[in-house]
């Protein structure tokens, strides 16, 4: 089917929901996380480029824009089964990349599928960008918890959750942008009137992460 079939799956995206399984106040899918994602990252890339950073700019936007196309193949499998240990992880990972290269072998015109495999690859490596990039996921996951957390769900997921996405962005080695998060963004965060008390949780992630 090529092109038409990548184009079209595309709509499957905005069909699977993060956090699946859980009461939420408010639901998200794939397709609206990766733009997210690529708006925190595109931030937080001027940030650094404004601190004397060389941002590769095209290579952001592909890693943020693609990087959990292969989710329209297994869904959004929930965080703590993902992580439930290191060899399930990777295995998962392996399935997502074969389907992907499947994926693009079957649909993707030849011409194209040298770019398309270089696009669709893991994003998450050592560069600035792949680090950008597990910045702006991890922060989604945490302004997603945050949201329901204010709004007063009591499902303990969602504290796990912001722990553990907020203890990552901070061990993340991007100082300039996560000295801004923590001092300004995080600050108006928690200033925010919630119903569950989250100045006295960041607080004490934040000490724990010193």
């Amino acid at each position: 089917m090529g092109i038409h079939h990548f184009f079209t799956s595309l709509n499957d995206l905005e069909r699977i929901i993060r956090c699946p399984g859980r009461f939420k106040f408010e639901e998200h899918n794939v397709a609206a996380h990766s733009w997210k994602v690529s708006q925190y990252a595109m931030f937080f890339a001027t940030l650094e480029e404004m601190n004397g950073a060389t941002v590769d700019w095209k290579s952001l936007y592909e890693k943020t824009i693609n990087h959990d196309f292969a989710e329209v193949f297994i869904g959004d499998i929930k965080t703590p089964v993902k992580h439930a240990s290191p060899e399930l992880k990777q295995m998962l990972a392996h399935v997502e990349e074969k389907m992907m290269e499947k994926f693009i072998i079957d649909e993707i015109p030849e011409q194209f599928q040298d770019i398309f495999f270089a696009r669709m690859k893991e994003g998450k490596d050592g560069s600035l960008e792949g680090l950008l990039l597990e910045f702006a996921d991890k922060l989604d996951q945490f302004y997603e918890s945050f949201a329901e957390l204010k709004r007063g769900n009591s499902d303990k997921e969602f504290v796990v959750i912001y722990r553990n996405a907020l203890s990552k962005i901070l061990q993340l080695p991007l100082p300039n942008s996560i000295a801004y998060f923590r001092e300004i963004i995080l600050q108006d965060a928690i200033n925010e009137e919630t119903h569950i008390d989250l100045q006295t949780l960041t607080h004490e992630i934040l000490n724990e992460n010193r």
